[in-house]
């Protein structure tokens, strides 16, 4: 069971997460401040953190930040009533996936999780993309190659791996011209 920590000093939202959560299949625990969450953080590990930035004591961006010192990679779910876009950037700085806007409903809750799922699952079918393309290169199938790492360039279209593999393959097929863009364009999205 998928496990994640719901960090808000309010207990209705603590609430509302805990029942959004535990119907998506999550064991869920609960923290009312910064402080405990961080101590939570330290001693567990969890799949998914909802946290509040407007909290006494100690920020949700402040625990974003120690999240990141201490190596936790956690996708976090930022929640506010008071989203700003200077806040905004500095947490997606730090890794925040998405924003909660207060007040929300259980729909929203479920819309973000669904957003995060279809966006892991894209990560993964990109990455598992490029590993069978790289296989195929190895063994000299270039052509099958080709066409898989055309599907992984059309999930990301600004992966540089995928420009580089593919600038490979035209070179094993011998179009130098087309290897050469698909090169340069690797190079432009690797800055």
């Amino acid at each position: 069971m998928k496990k994640a920590l719901v960090v808000d000093d309010t207990k209705n939202i603590r609430n509302l997460l805990t029942t959004c959560l535990q119907i998506n299949d999550y064991e869920v625990i609960t923290a009312t401040n910064g402080q405990e969450s961080i101590e939570l953080l330290r001693n567990e590990s969890f799949d998914l953190v909802f946290l509040d930035i407007k909290m006494p004591e100690i920020s949700g961006t402040s625990v974003l930040k120690k999240m990141r010192e201490m190596g936790i990679d956690t996708p976090v779910i930022i929640m506010t009533a008071f989203a700003t876009v200077k806040n905004a950037i500095e947490c997606t700085k730090l890794g925040a996936v998405a924003y909660l806007q207060k007040p929300f409903t259980a729909e929203k809750v479920k819309a973000v999780l669904n957003e995060i799922f279809n966006h892991y699952d894209n990560i993964n079918g990109l990455e598992e993309l490029i590993k069978n393309g790289r296989v195929l290169i190895e063994k000299g199938k270039n052509e099958e190659a080709y066409d898989i790492l055309k599907k992984a360039l059309a999930m990301n279209p600004s992966c540089s791996d995928t420009y580089y593999l593919i600038g490979k393959v035209c070179e094993k097929m011998g179009d130098i011209k087309q290897a050469e863009k698909f090169y340069e364009t690797a190079k432009c999205f690797k800055n």
